[in-house]
């Protein structure tokens, strides 16, 4: 399936949801790694995020859609970095998604969710695999700047 501008453009009278997720980066000597997930099946990764549940705020949500997606939970935030807009993956709903760049030293994790057979795997922010969502490929390189920052 390949994600085109339709997947950007809302349809009237279409549900709604708001979700959060991250980037999450980490030194590995001379690399800055960013985790990504997949799920078999897939050659496409994607950040990790999901659904705001009740009593959480976007941080929190944030942190534990990582936790189940990447199992990372050795997280500093370091900042927000804004909002993305588009159709669901079935094309039902339409997502407000809420970003946030965490830095960790983790690098075992264990994705804990039980609704996907979820993979984490670090990729060099200089070659990024093809990614599912062209926005979340997007949102990682328009703030390489920010995130070279955290390691100098």
């Amino acid at each position: 399936m390949k994600i085109d501008k339709s997947w950007y453009i809302k349809p009237p009278g279409i549900a709604e949801h708001i979700s959060c997720g991250g980037v999450v980066v980490r030194n590995e000597g001379d690399l800055i790694m960013v985790a990504l997930v997949t799920e078999p099946g897939f050659n496409e990764y994607i950040l990790p995020k999901g659904h705001v549940e009740s009593g959480e705020n976007l941080e929190q949500a944030a942190r534990r859609e990582i936790a189940e997606e990447a199992g990372l939970t050795e997280l500093t935030l370091i900042k927000d970095l804004g909002i993305t807009e588009r159709l669901d993956f079935k094309k039902r709903s339409w997502g407000t998604m809420h970003y946030f760049l965490f830095v960790t030293d983790q690098d075992v994790a264990s994705p804990s969710d039980r609704d996907h057979d979820y993979i984490v795997k670090w990729f060099p922010i200089d070659i990024l695999p093809e990614m599912f969502w062209p926005e979340q490929r997007e949102l990682i390189e328009e703030n390489m700047d920010i995130i070279r920052k955290i390691f100098e």
